[in-house]
């Protein structure tokens, strides 16, 4: 069987897998050879591309191991197209102006939040998947940006907007989209169904058939797809072929857990979603041996971590435990949940990582805590963040109770201080968490307003009455540059030490994303851990104080290799031979190694 046969087989699995047990199937009316024909001819998989990428792909090929498209180099800044403005030019270009001013060489990837024409949710109820929004530019300027960086883009699709041309050919029974939207009788089974949100599932439609009763898992503005219609996948495929096209090589797909639904169940990480993961990444890794896909899904770390699959899914998956995690171990000064997490994570294979981050566009997501902490604790957690000027925003549960499922607020006011309220150290402690972060297995990824120290954006949260908004502050170039100027700004203080981090994390092979990593047990008030290069040459202790008590680290508790000499990458100082204890100053880190 040669490779373009072997692609078909895997194709033509992968879909019998997802339509299986849908109605259409079993009626006879889903040709799975029709729909692997259409979607070969849609990714235009000739036999010299299949060719050249036989050896350079994230496959195992003859037993080889698979091959990671990343490295220690890698790190990717997360922002909206219109985080930064300025009235003299449109947004993506006064963006890749800041990029290449401030961030070439430093960070190679960019993640782009929804840049397309929207109804509401800052972008994520999209209303043309092949169009920029005008007001921030056109496919000109992202290809302008993907020339110079490593480009992510959102790939919404669970849902689109109710503007949405397929939304309004629903209602009038007109192609396509007549059959694109997942609806139910009213009364359907939807009592297990998960819900990220509090409003209500089901939404009542008047179209030209009469009364339909729209799944919308996220709002009302924003309806769901219905992927047991082979069409929809059919249309995203060309989608991502087009996005391919403009110069986009990594892929978050947003909200994907939720994609296929039953009722009756629980309407959330279904087989057929996994399936589907598979089959895009089978399709986008033989057009671009480079390509990513990333799969965003804030649900407990368990059920998150099933979608690496096996080594066959998701390149990447967001590591959603880590932001409340790292977050509530600086809080209250205790390192023992962070650690009892770390040690219970399996090290990603090769053809896999994790995608690391503590702050978002997003809120601190409190549902992959559940499990490792207790709901106590979280609402002592949120108590703290509302008391640092944060909010918490609420989803509901099948019993119609809510709960709180993420907070909302800026890092730099989230780390202000402790349990025991705002203090002196919290720039110190906010440096602290990036580099215990940057330092982790896996890719990071730093959010504009992150990098920049940004403050909670209190006026933009009462403009729009979101609670996400207090964390999406829009910069003016001409302020935001004059900040990074200023010395005495702690926007400058805040930028200056998070790209020294970079620029040192960037040449160190230990801090490859699938580089060795252990957990150290150096006492609840210390965190620590262990990275080694592939090669086996290099290691990095890395150990943070996460305390605002000074600490006096005993250097025999490391098992620092006696025949080595060591050296502090961060401080760029030797460490003294013969030392025994190492001096952490509150919420200091070291990243001590033995290789130069």
């Amino acid at each position: 069987m040669d490779i373009e046969q072997k692609l078909k087989f895997q194709i033509h699995n992968h879909l019998k897998m997802i339509y299986q047990e849908t109605e259409l199937f079993i009626l006879g009316k889903i040709d799975v050879y029709e729909i692997t024909d259409s979607l070969l001819k849609t990714m235009r998989l000739d036999k010299s591309i299949i060719s050249s990428k036989q050896e350079r792909a994230g496959r195992r090929q003859h037993d080889q191991a698979f091959i990671n498209n990343w490295s220690e180099k890698d790190s990717i800044l997360i922002t909206y197209g219109d985080s930064i403005i300025d009235n003299e030019e449109l947004p993506l270009r006064i963006l890749k102006k800041f990029f290449d001013e401030y961030i070439e060489e430093k960070i190679n990837g960019i993640h782009i939040l929804p840049f397309f024409p929207y109804s509401s949710d800052d972008g994520f109820s999209v209303i043309a998947f092949k169009e920029v929004n005008k007001e921030l530019g056109d496919w000109e300027d992202i290809r302008a940006i993907s020339k110079t960086y490593r480009l992510m883009s959102d790939l919404v699709l669970n849902h689109c907007s109710s503007e949405h041309i397929w939304f309004k050919n629903f209602k009038e029974s007109k192609s396509p989209g007549d059959k694109y939207f997942y609806t139910v009788s009213q009364d359907s089974d939807i009592s297990n169904t998960v819900r990220p949100r509090t409003s209500p599932l089901l939404q009542t439609v008047e179209t030209k058939n009469g009364k339909e009763h729209v799944w919308c898992t996220f709002s009302h503005d924003q309806v769901d797809f219905n992927f047991k219609n082979p069409e929809v996948l059919l249309e995203f495929i060309k989608i991502i072929r087009f996005y391919l096209d403009q110069g986009i090589q990594i892929f978050r797909l947003d909200a994907v857990a939720f994609l296929w639904k039953e009722p009756g169940t629980k309407c959330i990480n279904l087989y057929q979603t996994h399936e589907i993961i598979r089959l895009i990444r089978c399709l986008v890794e033989h057009v671009n041996p480079d390509a990513i896909i990333i799969t965003e899904t804030n649900i407990p770390n368990q059920e998150n971590l099933e979608y690496f699959g096996n080594a066959n899914e998701a390149h990447c998956i967001y590591n959603f435990s880590l932001p409340p995690l790292l977050i509530h171990c600086l809080i209250f000064g205790n390192s023992y949940y962070l650690k009892q997490w770390m040690m219970s994570m399996p090290p990603a294979q090769n053809g896999t990582t994790y995608f690391n981050f503590i702050a978002s566009h997003d809120g601190i997501g409190l549902r992959p805590a559940e499990g490792l902490i207790s709901d106590r604790e979280l609402d002592n957690l949120s108590a703290i963040m509302e008391n640092f000027g944060g909010r918490v925003s609420y989803r509901q549960l099948p019993d119609g109770t809510n709960k709180p499922y993420e907070i909302n607020i800026s890092l730099f006011d989230g780390l202000q201080g402790t349990d025991k309220g705002p203090d002196k150290f919290g720039l110190q402690r906010f440096i602290c968490a990036h580099t215990i972060m940057l330092g982790l297995e896996g890719i990071p990824g730093i959010y504009i307003h992150s990098l920049l120290g940004t403050r909670n954006d209190y006026e933009r949260l009462k403009k729009t009455g979101q609670n996400r908004a207090i964390n999406r502050h829009q910069w003016d170039y001409r302020e935001l540059t004059e900040q990074l100027k200023n010395s005495n700004s702690s926007h400058y203080e805040v930028y200056h030490q998070l790209i020294n981090l970079l620029k040192i994390r960037s040449n160190q092979p230990a801090f490859h994303p699938n580089a060795t990593q252990f957990t150290l047990h150096l006492g609840n008030n210390i965190f620590g851990f262990w990275r080694q290069s592939q090669d086996r040459q290099q290691s990095i202790f890395c150990i943070s104080n996460i305390s605002k008590t000074p600490f006096s680290l005993s250097l025999a508790n490391v098992n620092l290799t006696v025949m080595d000499e060591w050296y502090e990458l961060i401080t760029d100082k030797p460490l003294e031979k013969d030392k025994e204890i190492l001096e952490l100053e509150p919420y200091q880190t070291i990243w001590l190694t033995n290789y130069q």
